[in-house]
């Protein structure tokens, strides 16, 4: 075995985050995991909340501490966990989000459709643990839930993991807006292992609690903010209309890697066949995005010019939010406006007129449930507790609709 390497960084949240395993050192070293620097964890949402420029590469690291620290909670406690499946772990949230590309979201909306992050985080895990001549493998079956401790899998991916732990926290501190701290460190020391699941002890419940209405708080405030949907719209629109355009044979500006994405049909079965293909995806990072954004805003398509100097202009489109489906009538009426104002007509119009819904399952009973374990060894669905304030109606999904247009 090498040298043991430790290292230490400095992370605003959580202060000093300590990598001191060989294996967990070489995988954030990888360029693949180190392109995670270049992408915005919240996108667009900078444009909105200024201070919200953190990176995937800091969500990833934080999740990772929080993973250390869940885990040494629970080894305390008498649960077992051998090395082995510790450092597995560990890798397994460091990369929960390696999949994700520029702008992830609209990224799969607009020039790599049917394609998700989590599929291509998968395969880039299945390449990592070629390279790394299997190291990976116990990772991938945790990741996957395949792993008999049913608990590590839960750390990574549940209504209670660690990655939604980090990025409430840490979305809340680089945006400024409180209602998302969450009490983690409480949190944790209040985690458990019972029958092989993850639950937490019975004193836990509170901090649980504001753990699940945190979460209600941030999408409403910050995720789904109607001007964040508007500029992540604005983007997705552009990224169609430059592959639109791409796929006719017009010139467009853009790195070797965004041009390989916009002049062909990308689909899973690439991906699957083609090994090119992660590795050209890799390539990708925000600077290809904007930087192609700045040039295209010069662009004779007066479609994709105009949505572009919009964009870098932050004269993003007003977006409204309503209960119900908007009407046909009131639709037209827009684009007939916009007609007028800016002479786009036909298909064109649905560029610049356009609705489309928002929606938030802030509970999921039917997904992983927050299980509570009381003294008496009973255990509970948070939201099946007497006088809980997680009842049943936070279950229901909240759907609302939006219409984005120009500012006429």
């Amino acid at each position: 075995m090498a040298e043991r390497k430790r290292k230490i960084v400095n992370d605003p949240v959580y202060g000093f985050i300590t990598i001191d395993h060989p294996l967990i050192f070489t995988l954030i070293s990888h360029p693949y995991y180190q392109r995670l620097r270049r992408i915005h964890q919240m996108a667009l949402a900078h444009l909105v909340y200024p201070g919200a420029m953190h990176t995937r590469f800091h969500h990833s690291m934080g999740a990772y501490h929080l993973m250390c620290c869940a885990l040494s909670e629970l080894k305390g406690k008498g649960v077992e966990i051998t090395e082995e499946e510790e450092v597995a772990a560990k890798m397994a949230i460091l990369l929960h989000d390696i999949g994700h590309g520029p702008y992830s979201h609209a990224l799969e909306n607009g020039i790599i459709e049917g394609v998700s992050h989590e599929e291509i985080s998968q395969w880039l895990m299945e390449e990592l643990n070629k390279e790394m001549n299997g190291a990976l493998t116990l990772t991938i079956e945790i990741f996957n839930g395949r792993y008999h401790k049913t608990f590590l899998h839960q750390l990574v991916s549940s209504q209670l993991d660690v990655d939604r732990m980090d990025y409430l926290n840490r979305d809340s501190f680089y945006t400024g807006v409180s209602e998302g701290v969450i009490s983690y460190d409480r949190i944790i020391k209040m985690l458990t292992v019972h029958r092989g699941e993850l639950m937490v002890e019975e004193k836990g419940i509170y901090s649980i609690e504001k753990f699940i209405i945190a979460r209600r708080l941030m999408y409403w405030q910050v995720y789904l903010h109607k001007t964040v949907l508007s500029a992540e719209n604005l983007l997705v629109k552009i990224l169609r209309r430059a592959k639109e355009l791409a796929l006719q044979g017009d010139t467009l500006f853009a790195s070797p890697a965004l041009q390989y994405f916009l002049y062909h049909n990308i689909t899973a079965a690439n991906f699957e066949q083609e090994p090119s293909c992660l590795q050209q995806f890799c390539l990708l990072d925000d600077y290809d995005i904007m930087g192609a954004i700045k040039v295209w805003s010069q662009h004779p398509d007066k479609v994709l010019s105009l949505l572009c100097k919009w964009l870098i202009d932050r004269n993003l489109f007003k977006c409204v939010l309503n209960s119900e489906a908007f009407d046909m009538e009131s639709i037209q009426l827009l684009k007939q406006k916009v007609q007028r104002e800016y002479g786009i007509s036909g298909a064109d119009l649905d560029y610049f007129v356009f609705t489309g819904t928002a929606c938030l399952s802030t509970y999921n009973m039917n997904n992983e449930k927050i299980n509570i374990l009381f003294k008496d060894g009973t255990v509970k669905d948070i939201s099946s507790i007497d006088n809980a304030l997680i009842s049943h109606t936070l279950a229901i999904p909240v759907k609302k609709f939006y219409i984005c247009h120009p500012k006429i």
